[in-house]
């Protein structure tokens, strides 16, 4: 029973870092101004808030098994007071400080109509921290922290990341397909100007 609550820890706790990245990816594409992915906005959208929710569930499951299993060692406090923990306090306290966010997202996104836009807003860019904290979480705790195959999930997690930023810093990211972007020539526009203006 302890091995199968270890594993499952550690199990849930990689699947949540994958899916905070396919969150992260597709909140930047969401407010895209074109299509994402062969979806349209409205799809991408909906796809994200349910990865959300999903990796909302897999981070209770792995908080709840390595703190019922008696190898972790591991108190409530630890898993929800950032850096109150006895056994690598930075590590575990980044990985609180994730699931506080998460959950924090997970909560607003549920009242969403009752408090409001703009506290949602504010809530949900804060959030965005939570995936560095989880990576850096994932890469620092546990005893799979070191292994080549989670260096290659963290380095595939952080490559979409890194991709889903850039093209968020693109000029044109937030234009619809088509819609022209160049001014007309000035001569052009006074000439308008003119002629509208004697009638």
């Amino acid at each position: 029973m302890n091995e199968a609550l270890w594993y499952l820890g550690r199990g849930t706790g990689v699947v949540a870092l994958l899916l905070l990245t396919v969150v992260v990816v597709l909140g930047v594409a969401s407010r895209a101004g074109r299509p994402a992915f062969g979806l349209p906005r409205f799809a991408v959208a909906l796809v994200h808030r349910n990865a959300a929710l999903l990796a909302g569930v897999l981070l209770v499951v792995h908080a709840v098994s390595l703190l019922l299993d008696p190898y972790a060692q591991l108190r409530l406090v630890d898993l929800v007071v950032p850096f109150a923990g006895a056994d690598r306090p930075f590590w575990l306290g980044l990985g609180a400080l994730a699931f506080d966010l998460s959950a924090a997202v997970l909560v607003t996104g549920l009242l969403r109509d009752r408090i409001g836009p703009r506290a949602f807003r504010a809530v949900h860019w804060v959030a965005y921290a939570a995936w560095p904290l989880a990576f850096l979480h994932a890469l620092g705790q546990g005893s799979d922290a070191g292994t080549g195959w989670l260096r290659t999930v963290a380095a595939a997690c952080a490559a979409a990341v890194v991709a889903g930023v850039a093209w968020r810093c693109v000029p044109s990211f937030d234009r619809p397909a088509g819609r022209r972007t160049r001014r007309p020539p000035r001569r052009y526009a006074r000439r308008h100007v003119t002629a509208g203006g004697g009638r």
